[in-house]
């Protein structure tokens, strides 16, 4: 068997069984299937035999700290003594694996080392699976793990079983060095070491119609009626978090104290804080009362969901696998006021209308196998027994006979364009007590200024407030003028943003979905694609070879391919490799590229045509041209007049060293989000790193160039002593040049995943935000180096098409207009 381990480099650990254990070497480069690779094989301890099952990541602070996959699995079959071989440092043998098939050799190379520790080769046998690297890579074009394959691959012979005097008969023979064990069990599959956050968004649902198609993929919990309430763990201390990221630990002495006494394991927890009610699991207005009066001590934290744990990233770790090792930890230590949020076992129609019997408000559905993302997803989805949302509260009415304090709530939800649009009003569900204390409230808010867009039938002779308060209503339906019906007042809410408050609209059942194709499935390279002077080195700081660049465009096209998708592409060829000339490639010409297209010349006018990458073949045929980087439009072109980004390429002078442009990216990243924006990060390749905004398809070219070009004006004089908004080289000396001349018609970016024509090949990669601090530098993967990113893939990026804004709110917020 072979393992593919990601420990302080990428290797594959070559294991054969003999004499009851596992003989093991480990292999730089990997296998090849090509006799003149002679790959270097440096032996390493032998491995019991039940370590064959080992496949996860092995914790910083460990013997061999990484990630382990099955990367092959099968028999082998010795063609002379075995036994004497080993002994004698010549083993000739016949594999049969999932990938590795047909004569190998392993020879120790006598004399290179220290008697047991001499280096061994493994080499290819002249046979007819035997094929010449140019033409084929084992190691590049079948990546992934046969973990989940048989362990005799179709055709192969079983191979004899192991003698019960040395063959461990369990799990519990693989020692702890190789197989960790956190107090509450290994991290499940999926899991990636991780520092633990300081801050986190939580995942939240999305109101659905109904039940989806496949009720046997789906779980589902109560809707609890409370606060969502996040908790983080770190050292023994714990602090309470609500989704707006408010901080409410002083709020919740007694849930900080029995999380403390659950001695938690480092790392954030997600669920929901409520009091029960009579007869009924939670009462939303006895949470609000409990806080007005500072009687918490009632209030019960359900946990559900456990995004970080004991060093480990388990977002893309399937649901129900997060949900056992978090129902390990809250049964570990249970303490009073903590539970862990069960599940039903039984059709959602009867559960939801079992909920709405108790007089619950509904039900969450959560998809099985579903990772955690940081925003809304139709993985989560809500079914409510009856409407009920919050409204920010713009105004009220005076009292009528002898009620007093308010006569009714004037509620309004935010329109598209950032607009607070009248929603109706509510005047029932309040007692003497909450009338009283909502009338403080509002006369603390007072403004002249109404609140609410122009053109609303509102009451005559109402109070205007500021819209900060938010109420949360049950109401019949929505009229056809989005005014709703038949409200009641439930309470106030003081979790959640005034601003993120819309209209909820339920969307159709999820449909059921088919297994998604692992992300680093490689495109095998075309029967026809003929690569010339493959063994040429394009980049001597690293040995990299022509062909060894199609290899990696191979590997990282379906990963590559949707950020191309649709957009004008330019290409940088380098025919005589990296320290050449290099040439600057937007038009077609008299060379066809497969898989490239000349766009409608409607695009461009007055130039030839603009080139698309159509298909993965295009990225391997554009190699074999010599192409290093390729380079999009901030525009799509089915929508060319209008485009849907805006790109910041953070470009550091002579004398910035790297933690200022780690600095200067989080200095960016919060000014965009003061304005409103949305903000990605990814790797340039290069020195520097790229935050990218996605946008609506609303505004022109020149009006998203001159608004990016406002950003980064206000940065440099908000910020002289970092940034410049000057792009000469005498301007950037120990400064950042925030670069949006990206952001023009016909401008360019070096797309993701796109190597760069610098020395080391560095590539371009989308990063989640909480990954910066760990970043080496612009060029932090290479081609060279991608294989240790792969399975991460587009991933911290899968929240981008939800989070399209549009510019008017930010607009307005830095006060800028066209010229």
């Amino acid at each position: 068997m072979v393992q593919k381990h990601w420990a302080t480099r990428l290797h594959y650990d070559f294991r054969l069984e003999l004499e009851g254990t596992m003989k093991s070497w480990a292999v730089p480069k990997g296998p090849s299937f090509d006799p003149a690779d002679k790959r270097m094989a440096m032996p390493t301890e032998d491995h019991p035999i039940a370590y064959n099952r080992f496949e996860g990541t092995i914790p910083p602070g460990n013997y061999g700290a990484g990630k382990v996959i099955i990367w092959d699995k099968g028999t082998w079959v010795p063609l002379e003594d075995p036994h004497r071989g080993w002994r004698e440092g010549k083993l000739k043998f016949e594999l049969r694996g999932h990938k590795l098939r047909g004569h190998w050799t392993l020879v120790r190379m006598k004399g290179r080392g220290n008697g047991r520790e001499d280096p061994w080769l493994l080499i290819k046998e002249r046979d007819e699976l035997a094929r010449p690297a140019a033409e084929f890579s084992v190691v590049d074009e079948m990546p992934d793990s046969v973990g989940h394959l048989p362990d005799v691959p179709e055709g192969a012979a079983s191979s004899p079983a192991p003698s019960s005097s040395s063959a461990p008969a369990a799990d519990a023979a693989v020692p702890a060095s190789v197989a960790p064990q956190a107090a509450v069990g290994g991290p499940p599959a999926g899991a990636r070491p991780a520092a633990l956050p300081q801050e986190m968004q939580p995942q939240l649902a999305t109101l659905v119609e109904g039940p989806p198609e496949d009720p046997q993929n789906w779980i589902y919990e109560i809707k609890f009626d409370g606060y969502r309430m996040l908790a983080r763990a770190e050292g023994g201390a714990v602090r309470l978090v609500t989704r707006n990221g408010n901080d409410w630990t002083h709020r919740l002495p007694h849930l900080e104290r029995a999380l403390v006494a659950m001695e938690l394991p480092d790392g954030w927890y997600d669920g929901e804080i409520i009091v029960p009610g009579n007869g009924t699991p939670a009462d939303f207005q006895s949470l609000q009362g409990a806080f007005e009066s500072s009687r918490t001590a009632d209030i019960v934290y359900h946990l559900f969901d456990l995004p970080y744990c004991a060093g480990h990233d388990l977002r893309d770790v399937p649901l129900e696998q997060r949900r056992a090792v978090l129902q390990r930890v809250v049964e570990r230590r249970p303490q009073p006021g903590v539970r862990f949020s069960a599940v039903f076992d039984a059709p959602p129609e009867d559960i939801v209308a079992s909920a709405c019997r108790l007089g619950l408000e509904g039900v969450i559905g959560k998809r099985r196998d579903s990772r955690y993302v940081t925003r809304r997803s139709a993985d989560w989805i809500k079914l409510k027994c009856a409407r009920r949302q919050e409204f920010v509260i713009g105004g009220f009415t005076d009292p009528k006979g002898s009620r007093t304090g308010i006569g009714s709530l004037l509620l309004g939800v935010h329109g598209a364009q950032g607009e607070l649009k009248y929603a109706g009003n509510v005047g029932t569900g309040f007692n003497e007590q909450s009338l009283r204390q909502l009338r403080e409230r509002l006369d603390a808010l007072a403004t002249d200024t109404k609140p609410f867009a122009s053109g609303a039938q509102i009451p005559k002779k109402a109070h205007w407030v500021r819209p900060e308060l938010i109420a949360e209503v049950s109401f019949g339906e929505w009229t056809r003028d989005g005014r709703v019906r038949h409200s009641v007042f439930r309470g106030l809410r003081g979790d959640k943003a005034p601003q993120a408050i819309t209209r909820e609209e339920a969307m159709p059942a999820p449909a059921a979905e088919p297994a998604p194709a692992p992300a680093t499935a490689s495109v095998a390279l075309p029967a026809k694609l003929r690569v010339s002077h493959p063994e040429r080195v394009i980049d001597a700081a690293s040995g990299t070879t022509k062909i060894q660049l199609v290899r990696y465009y191979a590997l990282v096209a379906p990963l590559m391919m949707p950020h191309l998708k649709n957009r004008p592409v330019s290409l940088v060829r380098a025919p005589q490799g990296i320290g050449g000339e290099l040439f600057f490639q937007k038009h077609a010409e008299r060379y066809q590229m497969a898989g490239i297209e000349a766009l409608d010349p409607a695009l461009d006018p007055d130039h030839p045509p603009v080139l698309e990458v159509v298909r993965p073949e295009g990225l391997l045929s554009a190699a074999q041209m010599n192409v290093i980087e390729f380079h999009t439009w901030n525009g799509v072109k089915t929508a060319i007049a209008k485009p849907d980004r805006m790109t910041f390429d953070l470009d550091p002078g002579e004398g910035v060293q790297w933690p200022q442009v780690q600095e200067a990216a989080q200095l960016v990243r919060a000014f965009l989000g003061e304005l409103g924006l949305p903000a990605f990060l990814k790797t340039s390749g290069g020195k520097g790193l790229h935050v990218v905004v996605p946008l609506k398809k609303q505004r022109d070219w020149d009006t998203v160039k001159d608004f990016s070009q406002a950003i980064v004006q206000h940065l440099a004089r908000t910020l002289p002593d970092r940034f410049v908004a000057k792009s000469g080289p005498s301007n950037r000396v120990g400064k950042i040049f925030i670069d949006y001349l990206r952001n023009g018609y016909g401008a360019t970016t070096v797309a993701a995943w796109s190597a760069r024509s610098r020395p080391g090949l560095g590539i371009s990669v989308p990063v989640r935000w909480e990954e910066l601090g760990a970043l080496g530098s612009g060029a932090h993967w290479t081609v060279a180096t991608v294989h240790t990113r792969l399975d991460e893939g587009n991933a911290p990026w899968s929240d981008y098409e939800a989070q399209r804004a549009g510019l008017s709110r930010a607009m307005k917020t830095l006060g800028f207009q066209r010229p």
